[in-house]
């Protein structure tokens, strides 16, 4: 296993404001850094804006600015996203900064230098929206009887001069390059689309457009633009220093990981690897697509008026509760539903009820019970043994699920712990011991508050305010918090004095509950 990771978001569009896909995205992307930094690798996290092409330029005009103004003001709300959710990425990058015109440039000079690119004429059938083209047999006939993408997007012909890749050229070597990469794209379901994608023959792709200004200028010819695609993929090798491979961030390349909306997977997929190959570097080890969220069970659209704000979940439900709901909820790359009573559900029963209720009851116990100075084990039971046992493999079972991007079920297995450390208190019952063996009261106390080190080390990646405030309460160092430090050989030591215990998970009452 290499020690250095480097994990990547799509880059958002700036023409509207970010939503709850936005959030959801790069928090799977922050929770993955998080983790890889407390196991001790070198992470590079990596967002940022995409803030060229025809959709930016149009959304820019409808708002009556100039493209650069009006994107300096979208990819701010963007930034202001991340510091609300608390993201914890390297470097954020916007396609408009000089840095990555010229690394959009160069690799343009490679593909030419390659033999990939040629100069014809383009008629074809292109979405704005989705900035792609489409063959005659993707579309269908929406509502009013026009052509509209396999997205829903409308379709307009464009007929232009335009630049050429040899996608065609591509297609053994991509099959090939899938067959000896099996795990290049997943899950699994998204990986055999692909397959079936490219199986069925690929077209020479347009790489370049004459009918609109907004984008990187084509080095050699600059009646063109650079197709927003070749644009836009090419953001994950500038920031680490493309063209300069003495860069210092060049180590970092290829990319652990691409973490993508799945409605953007063939452009991943398909189109990336075959540009980076041509280009002679080597592809990126996985793209990973997730599915979409509806609201209550409906899709999120701006016609609905329903789309979710991030911003306004947290400011309901509390930071850490939203990121681990969002993360917690649906199998990641499946689709999933936000509903307020699912939010409740998992606020009250998994964190309140469930966390939050074990570390107050332990600490509590300790400071009424220990002098608030944290007791000495004895002799460990069976019950014990098999407590902190469960405990202690909880990062080996967290480690597998989080190397092939299953959150939700790291996420389960992480409250498997608490449920049974639950179970663990209530059949042990310090209460009783308490009059009638306070020795044996002293050990279960311990192995509570060790297994409590552990669940609070290991919801750092998610809940990192609230993993930091159990280890604050457990008086375990800064230094500490890292999942090196897990198991026997950072146990808690007996006798350090633990501050008064404070709730780190509050039950969600309803507003109605509470004016009663």
């Amino acid at each position: 296993m290499s020690d250095r990771y480097y994990i990547t978001t799509p880059i958002y569009y700036v023409n509207d404001k970010p939503h709850i896909g936005h959030a959801y995205t790069t928090l799977a992307c922050d929770a993955i850094a998080r983790f890889m930094r407390l196991d001790g690798r070198e992470v590079f996290f990596l967002t940022g804006t995409d803030e060229h092409g025809q959709k930016v330029e149009k959304a820019a005009a409808d708002a009556g600015m100039k493209p650069q103004e009006f994107t300096d003001r979208v990819a701010q709300n963007f930034r202001d996203l991340a510091k609300a959710m608390n993201f914890s990425h390297d470097d954020f990058i916007r396609t408009t900064e000089q840095r990555h015109v010229a690394a959009s440039q160069a690799i343009w000079r490679a593909l030419e230098k390659s033999g990939d690119i040629y100069l014809d004429s383009y008629g074809g059938w292109y979405a704005v929206r989705d900035e792609a083209f489409y063959g005659e047999s993707e579309l269908t006939a929406g509502p009013d009887g026009k052509k509209i993408a396999p997205s829903g997007a409308p379709v307009e012909w464009v007929e232009e001069p335009s630049y050429f890749f040899k996608l065609s050229a591509w297609q053994d070597r991509l099959l090939k390059f899938y067959a000896d990469n099996p795990k290049f794209i997943l899950p699994e379901s998204r990986r055999n689309e692909v397959v079936s994608f490219v199986r069925s023959g690929l077209h020479d792709l347009s790489i370049s457009r004459t009918s609109f200004k907004w984008g990187v200028p084509v080095p050699s010819d600059e009646k063109h633009i650079m197709y927003v695609w070749l644009d836009a993929l090419t953001n994950y090798i500038t920031a680490v220093g493309y063209p300069d491979a003495k860069h210092p961030l060049w180590k970092f390349w290829p990319a652990d990981i691409h973490v993508v909306g799945k409605d953007i997977l063939r452009f991943h997929a398909v189109y990336w690897p075959a540009f980076l190959m041509s280009a002679g570097i080597a592809p990126p080890k996985r793209v990973f697509a997730h599915g979409w969220w509806t609201n209550e069970g409906q899709k999120i659209s701006k016609s609905l008026g329903n789309i979710i704000d991030p911003l306004k979940l947290i400011a309901t439900y509390g930071l850490d509760q939203t990121r681990y709901f969002l993360l917690r909820e649906v199998p990641f790359g499946n689709d999933g539903d936000f509903s307020h009573k699912a939010m409740v559900a998992r606020i009250n029963a998994e964190l309140a009820n469930g966390i939050g209720n074990l570390a107050q009851r332990t600490l509590s116990f300790i400071a009424k019970n220990c002098a608030g100075k944290l007791p000495a084990p004895g002799a460990l039971s069976d019950a014990d043994k098999a407590m902190l046992g469960a405990a202690r493999g909880l990062l080996s079972a967290m480690r597998a699920a989080m190397a092939v991007q299953e959150l939700h079920k790291a996420l389960g297995d992480w409250v498997d712990v608490v449920v049974r450390a639950n179970q663990y208190i209530d059949a042990e019952a310090p209460w009783t011991l308490r009059k009638t063996n306070p020795k044996r009261m002293e050990t279960v106390l311990w192995v509570l508050a060790e297994t409590l080190r552990h669940l609070g080390v290991l919801i750092l990646p998610v809940a990192p305010q609230a993993g930091n405030a159990l280890l604050d309460q457990l008086a375990v160092a800064q230094a500490d918090r890292v999942f090196a430090r897990l198991g026997e050989g950072g146990a808690l030591k007996d006798g350090t004095a633990l501050p008064a215990p404070q709730g780190i998970f509050p039950r969600f009452v309803e507003a109605e509950s509470k004016a009663g």
